[in-house]
């Protein structure tokens, strides 16, 4: 089969000639830029000092290139919007050196210049006459969001301001997913992930609008939290607002791009926490649910698209609605997380949504273990995902800094033994 084959083969719940495997298509199934870069070194694909490319700068996420796809088997590959999280576009590439002294590549936008305690901010658009909207502490891996909320007035609250990141995509931006949908699917047999906008409803990351540079409404991640109990119709406007924009830009996407695309990567708002759900079922079917369901009719009544959802954590409550609201995949398979038992999952879900990572720990095993731990662990989760398909191979949620070369050798070693 060929890649595109593969993962599509999966996501009909056939089994493939071998198990699908993605690095690197979402900004939640990719790579640290310090682990990438050792292992770019192990593999002898790159040598010793030369720099990779930080594509995902909030992240820290490094970029995933044919030549690894190519020695990994790796058959997906990403597309999204032309700008970052902090809304410039990956340009103009400079070099620098993470806080461990790994050499990479950032956009020119990226700011460099550390403070007076060693930590680094990073500016909406790149313009340092705003106030920062995001920072590194000195020695971090990746950069929090910083709240940049003006006083609320309960009076004048209004979901409008909300929604002034939501906004009809340009003629630009739109030539942009035309065009890389294109070369994708006219240079690689990959199976092409591409980011939607404006639909991930009240994703935490994306509240606080880093790349925006003077923002209004509700900012602060605690507030917002706070509003899905206390603003309940103010969430609801804002998310009906959003819907409105967001369906049109699908509707423009889907006409640039055509049948190119197979999988829709729709929210990445997560819903659980280690040990249970970070809201009740009851909250996710008012304020949620209803517009996760206007997005995926649209897409399944119109496209050939699947369509994408991640939640970290304990949400084994909610993929039954998670199914019935039309999702087709699910991301990141904490398996780690109460009631995430692979086997339970795979025998209760397993024929209705495919599951898009559970590969492996990040957390434990895939940093902390030994090659030989990963490699039970790794085998282990394919004996029960991958049978007759409705599994693409992933680590659970991104690799992270730190996470031992040989680890993840060792992983890729599981896969294709396990091929075998």
């Amino acid at each position: 089969m060929t890649s595109r084959e593969r993962v599509a083969a999966a996501l009909e719940h056939r089994e493939p000639d071998r198990v699908p495997l993605d690095i690197g298509a979402t900004t939640v199934t990719g790579i640290s830029a310090w682990a990438l870069y050792r292992l770019r070194v192990a593999l002898g694909l790159s040598a010793e000092g030369e720099p990779v490319r930080v594509t995902e700068p909030y992240q820290l996420l490094g970029e995933v290139t044919d030549d690894l796809r190519e020695a990994l088997g790796i058959d997906t590959q990403g597309m999204g919007g032309s700008k970052t999280l902090f809304g410039w576009e990956n340009r103009d590439w400079r070099p620098w050196t993470l806080p461990d002294g790994t050499p990479v590549l950032v956009p020119a936008a990226f700011n460099t210049q550390p403070e007076p305690d060693g930590s680094v901010l990073q500016y909406p658009e790149g313009d340092r006459a705003c106030e920062p909207c995001a920072r590194m502490p000195a020695g971090g891996y990746y950069f929090d969001t910083l709240c940049r909320q003006p006083p609320l007035d309960e009076e004048t609250l209004d979901p409008a301001d909300n929604l002034q990141e939501f906004e009809p995509l340009s003629d630009a931006e739109l030539a942009h997913y035309a065009s890389t949908a294109e070369r994708l699917h006219r240079e690689t047999d990959h199976a092409i992930v591409c980011g939607m906008p404006g639909l991930g409803f009240g994703d935490i990351a994306l509240v606080p609008a880093m790349w925006i540079k003077h923002t209004r409404g509700i900012r602060d991640v605690e507030e917002w939290y706070a509003s899905l109990a206390l603003r309940k119709n103010y969430v609801k406007s804002v998310f009906e607002g959003q819907l409105e924009i967001g369906l049109a830009n699908l509707a423009r996407i889907a006409e640039a791009t055509g049948d190119r695309i197979q999988v829709a990567m729709i929210t990445g708002a997560d819903f659980g926490a280690q040990r249970g759900l970070f809201a009740s079922v009851a909250s996710y079917r008012e304020l949620f649910k209803p517009y996760h369901v206007a997005v995926n009719e649209w897409i399944h009544a119109h496209t050939p698209w699947k369509t994408f959802i991640h939640s970290c954590g304990a949400v084994e409550e909610l993929i039954e609605d998670f199914i019935e609201a039309g999702f087709d995949i699910l991301n990141p398979v904490q398996c780690s997380a109460a009631g995430m038992d692979p086997g339970h999952l795979k025998d209760t879900y397993g024929d209705r949504i495919t599951f898009w990572g559970g590969g492996v720990d990040t957390q434990r095993t895939l940093p902390f273990g030994t090659p030989e731990e990963v490699r039970r662990e790794v085998l282990s989760r394919l004996e029960v995902f991958a049978p007759g398909g409705g599994f693409v191979f992933n680590a659970i949620h991104n690799i992270q800094q730190g996470t031992p070369p040989e680890n993840l050798v060792a992983m890729f070693r599981a896969i294709e033994e396990f091929s075998r």
